[in-house]
């Protein structure tokens, strides 16, 4: 299978495909930079199969099965020498090939759990997080102002593909993302709460607020009809990795829901 060499930085599609690099590049063009094989498959297999698509050409061997599963598909695919795939690359181990994808927009679900994000900067936490969320169910992931990108290249990584299976929404304030869902239980997640988080009745519709543990909880202090919860702890030990205390509480509410 031929695929036509770009050889210059200034060719139009890579030049495209570079300014997903940045927030402000993936905001105009509503699309995004997928890296590795994982994250391609993913897209396609949820629908959203890339439009272009970028390869080191001394990979081409080792990435021949995703070369001709993507040669059926519309992408454009093009193979570029190392230096300058490496222009593509956000990883320390480039995995050989990148692909712009359009951003999925999926359907809000109706099983009554949602979680919001306050204030978490480190893209592992956050990709850990979408990955947690998708795990037990949720019906969206809602992110507040001054939260990293959702769609940064790192996030989509550590998500592991779990951006293509669940909704996922950014509001300006909790008061958007309570009109959205409507009556709902409001429960946030806080060390300093007298309530344990396996007290709360998790089978009526609930929202979890996280926060990271610098930036704390802006978008919920001071609001009475929010619960504040704990996860007990051994005395010492101050608090939980944001991604950590989310997964066990969501994993308690779909404990209390399943069946049986």
């Amino acid at each position: 299978m031929d695929f036509v060499h770009i050889s210059s930085s200034a060719n139009p599609r890579f030049k495209a495909a570079r300014l997903l690099q940045t927030r402000r590049g993936r905001i105009k063009q509503q699309g995004l930079l997928l890296e590795g094989a994982r994250l391609i498959e993913d897209s396609i297999s949820a629908g959203y199969p890339p439009a272009l698509v970028f390869f080191e050409q001394e990979q081409q061997t080792r990435l021949q099965s995703l070369l001709t599963k993507l040669g059926r598909t519309d992408a454009e695919i093009f193979s570029l020498d190392a230096a300058l795939f490496a222009q593509l690359s956000d990883t320390v181990t480039a995995q050989g090939i990148v692909a712009v994808s359009p951003q999925p927009e999926l359907p809000i679900g109706d099983t009554g759990l949602s979680l919001a994000v306050d204030g978490v900067r480190d893209p592992g936490n956050l990709g850990t997080l979408v990955r947690t969320a998708a795990a037990v169910g949720v019906d969206a992931i809602w992110t507040l102002p001054g939260v990293t990108d959702i769609w940064a290249p790192k996030v989509m990584r550590a998500g592991m593909g779990a951006h293509y299976r669940m909704a996922i929404r950014q509001a300006g304030a909790l008061s958007g993302i309570l009109a959205r869902l409507g009556e709902i239980q409001c429960v946030a997640a806080d060390a300093r709460a007298s309530v344990k988080y396996t007290d709360i009745d998790w089978t009526i519709p609930s929202l979890l607020i996280v926060g990271g543990e610098a930036a704390g909880l802006s978008a919920s202090r001071g609001l009475d009809f929010v619960q504040m919860v704990r996860i007990p702890m051994l005395s010492g030990v101050e608090s939980l990795n944001v991604a950590v205390a989310a997964s066990v509480i969501l994993f308690e509410a779909q404990r209390q829901r399943s069946p049986g």
